[in-house]
């Protein structure tokens, strides 16, 4: 059997150089800016981002999830809580996240420590979303079997029915926030001599160094 020829697929990355000295004291500001040039860049689904959790064997699991807000505190997403990413950030409540935009040659890197937002918080993004969004998440046991689709489909139905009016937001729905104390930026560039800005947090302050690509 032929082999797939992967390394094929790779190009030269390409990008501005990117200094330490030339990024933001507070990597969540630096992030913030990196943000909004992939929004600006009209870069699909820029808040799309790898979550890994470990479970309570420690055994490492990662998905795609969505980032929701970036405040000054850290990152934040939302999912239910009985879900596998819930039971593992239950019982090892540190995550890393990572946001890879290609067609700008940058990743970032944020790990840290879980915490689930205010139950105002939680409500009040659970409250903007689309209808069906909320029904489906009323309806759906994530992450737990079901024999067909058939089921989720009653009860979704179940759910309509329930909830002629507004929706309400389950207990067992809402919001994490990622307290990062470790943030990279990565920047592409060509024959993969990568620009790597690494901020740790100590002893309350942020530091920013260079690492080899």
């Amino acid at each position: 059997m032929a082999k797939d020829l992967l390394w094929q697929h790779g190009r030269q990355y390409e990008g501005a150089l990117l200094e330490p000295e030339a990024c933001d004291p507070d990597p969540i500001v630096e992030v913030r800016r990196w943000m909004q040039v992939a929004v600006d860049g009209g870069i699909s689904t820029p808040n799309a981002m790898t979550l890994a959790t470990v479970d309570e064997r420690g055994r490492p699991a990662a998905r795609i999830v969505l980032l929701k807000e970036i405040d000054d505190r850290g990152f934040v997403f939302y999912t239910n809580y009985d879900s596998r990413k819930g039971r593992d950030l239950e019982v090892h409540p540190f995550a890393a996240l990572v946001l890879f935009w290609e067609p700008l040659h940058r990743q970032v890197r944020i790990e840290g420590a879980i915490e689930r937002v205010t139950d105002a918080e939680s409500d009040a993004y659970f409250a903007s979303r689309p209808r069906g969004s909320q029904i489906g998440a009323v309806a759906s046991p994530q992450s737990m079997p079901i024999p067909d689709r058939a089921l989720l489909e009653k009860r979704v139905a179940a759910a309509e029915a329930e909830f002629a009016g507004a929706v309400t937001r389950p207990a067992n729905w809402g919001g994490y926030r990622v307290v990062p104390d470790g943030i990279e930026l990565w920047q592409g560039q060509p024959s993969r001599l990568h620009d790597r800005v690494r901020y740790r947090r100590i002893d309350g302050a942020w530091t920013r160094d260079r690492l080899a690509p």
